[in-house]
C-alpha cells in the first residue's frame, strides 16, 4: 500500500521523538520515502543525523537555507508529499497550525500544503486536556486534520494520562488508511463503541455484556475504506482498531462529550450499548453492609440519549446517523420504532437473547431498517457485517 508513496514526516520537540527513526524503518520496509523536517526543539531530541541515516534522505531544518530554496522551495516541498505526517504533534506546534502560524520551516509547510496530514500528539496530560489544546484540535479537524492518538499512558514527567504518542505499528496504519484508496477518503465517520460504565460508588457500577467487538469492527471497516475514524469507546474487552483516533470514556455523558467534540463529520454510527440509567447520586465512599440485611436504595436518573441528541442536531448534524438496536423480542417492530422516535437514518437491529450467543460472541445476525424498508443479513461473522455496514455507508456518502 505504502511503495512508491512520498511521506513528510515533521518531527516536532518533544520526548516521543526518538519513535521517529522506529516509524521511518517500518516505512522504508514498506516501500514509502520519508522526507524528514525537524524543528529546533525537535534537534534536542533526535539528530538530524539519525534520521537523514534511516531515511536515507537529507533532513530539511531551516526555512532560510537559501540552497534549498532554490533547489525546492518550502511550497513545493510541502506539496510533492502523498501526505504530511507531524510525529510527534506537540502542544506549541498544534495551536501554531490551528493559528495559520508560519514562523519556521515546519509552520510554513504545514500551512503551504495542500496535501492530507496527519497528526500524532504527543504532550502532557494536562496539556492535553487545556481548554487552549482541545480547541486547537476541534479547530484542526474541523480543516480536515486527521488525528491518531494520543494514547493513554505513563508520561516522561511521571504521570500518567491522554497525551501518550501512539505507538509506531498503530501510526503506521493509520498512515496507510490515511493513503488508502478507498471510496471513503476525505470522509469523517464518529463510531461509538462498547458499554459504558454508571458509578455506583468507587467501586462498583451499572454496566451491561457488550464486548465492543461489532463497534471496533465497524470503526476498522470504515477506516480499510479510507475514512478518517473517531473511535469513542467505553470500558471494552477488545482492544481498538488501529488506523483510528481513539477517544476513550466510561459514563454515557463522557460519550456524549466526546461525540459533540469529535463533531462535525459526514456519518456517525452508534454501535456503543449505552446505558439508559444512571445512579442519582453516586456514593463518594464504598458503600457498607449496616449489618442488618438491609439492601441500599438506589435512585436513578435517565442518561442523555446520544443518539437523538445527534440525529436532532439542527446545525452540524452528520448526513447519515446510523443506530444499533439490540433487543431480545419483536425485533423489526422494536427497531423500525426506535428509528422514528431517534430520528436517526437507519438503524442495524440484532437479536441479543442469551440463546443466540451473540452478545460478546464472534458472530452476528442484523436487521438494516432504513426509510425504505428492512433488509434481513445472514448471519455472518462480526468483521463481515462490519464490512457490509461500511460498504453501504460509502454507497450512501457518494
Amino acid at each position: 500500500m505504502l511503495s512508491g508513496k512520498r511521506i513528510l514526516l515533521i518531527v516536532a520537540g518533544g520526548i516521543a521523538a526518538y519513535k521517529t527513526l522506529d516509524l521511518i524503518r517500518r516505512l522504508r520496509e514498506r516501500g514509502a520515502a520519508v522526507i524528514p523536517v525537524v524543528t529546533r526543539a525537535a534537534e534536542q531530541f533526535v539528530t538530524p543525523l539519525s534520521l537523514s541515516a534511516l531515511a536515507g534522505e537529507k533532513v530539511y531544518r531551516d526555512l532560510f537555507d537559501l540552497t534549498d530554496e532554490a533547489e525546492m522551495g518550502h511550497i513545493q516541498l510541502s506539496r510533492a508529499a502523498d501526505l504530511v505526517v507531524v510525529a510527534p504533534a506537540t502542544a506549541d506546534l498544534m495551536a501554531k497550525m490551528a493559528g495559520g502560524h508560519a514562523d519556521d520551516l515546519a509552520s510554513t509547510l504545514l500551512l503551504a500544503t495542500d496535501t492530507p496530514v496527519l497528526v500524532a500528539p504527543a504532550m502532557n496530560v494536562r496539556m492535553w486536556q487545556h481548554p487552549a489544546t482541545r480547541r486547537n484540535a476541534e479547530a484542526l479537524r474541523s480543516d480536515g486534520v486527521r488525528f491518531v492518538g494520543p494514547n493513554d499512558g505513563d508520561m516522561a514527567c511521571g504521570e500518567y494520562g491522554p497525551g501518550r504518542m501512539t505507538e509506531v505499528p498503530e501510526i503506521v496504519a493509520a498512515i496507510e488508511a490515511a493513503l488508502a484508496g478507498g471510496p471513503l477518503r476525505g470522509k469523517r465517520i464518529v463510531v461509538t463503541s462498547g458499554p459504558t460504565h454508571e458509578p455506583i460508588d468507587p467501586v462498583r457500577y451499572i454496566a451491561n455484556r457488550s464486548s465492543g467487538a461489532q463497534g471496533a469492527a465497524v470503526a476498522r471497516a470504515l477506516a480499510g475504506l479510507g475514512a478518517g475514524v473517531v473511535f469513542v469507546s467505553g470500558p471494552a474487552a477488545v482492544p481498538p482498531p488501529a488506523g483510528t483516533e481513539v477517544v476513550r470514556v466510561e459514563t454515557a455523558r463522557q460519550m456524549l462529550e466526546a461525540v459533540e467534540a469529535a463533531l462535525p463529520a459526514d456519518a456517525a454510527v452508534f454501535a456503543a450499548a449505552v446505558a439508559d440509567w444512571r445512579v442519582a447520586n453516586a456514593a463518594g465512599q464504598k458503600m457498607k453492609k449496616d449489618g442488618a440485611g438491609a439492601a441500599p436504595a438506589l435512585e436513578f436518573a435517565e442518561n442523555p440519549d446520544i443518539l437523538a441528541t445527534v440525529a436532532g442536531l439542527a446545525e452540524g448534524r452528520p448526513r447519515l446517523v446510523v443506530g444499533f438496536a439490540a433487543e431480545t423480542e419483536e425485533i423489526e417492530a422494536n427497531a423500525r420504532a426506535k428509528r422514528e422516535r431517534k430520528g436517526c437514518d437507519w438503524i442495524v437491529a440484532n437479536d441479543v437473547s442469551e440463546a443466540t450467543g451473540i452478545m460478546g460472541g464472534a458472530e452476528n445476525e442484523v436487521m438494516l431498517i432504513s426509510a425504505e424498508g428492512a433488509e434481513t443479513w445472514p448471519r455472518l461473522s462480526k468483521d463481515e457485517v462490519a464490512r457490509r455496514l461500511a460498504q453501504r455507508i460509502a454507497e450512501a456518502l457518494a
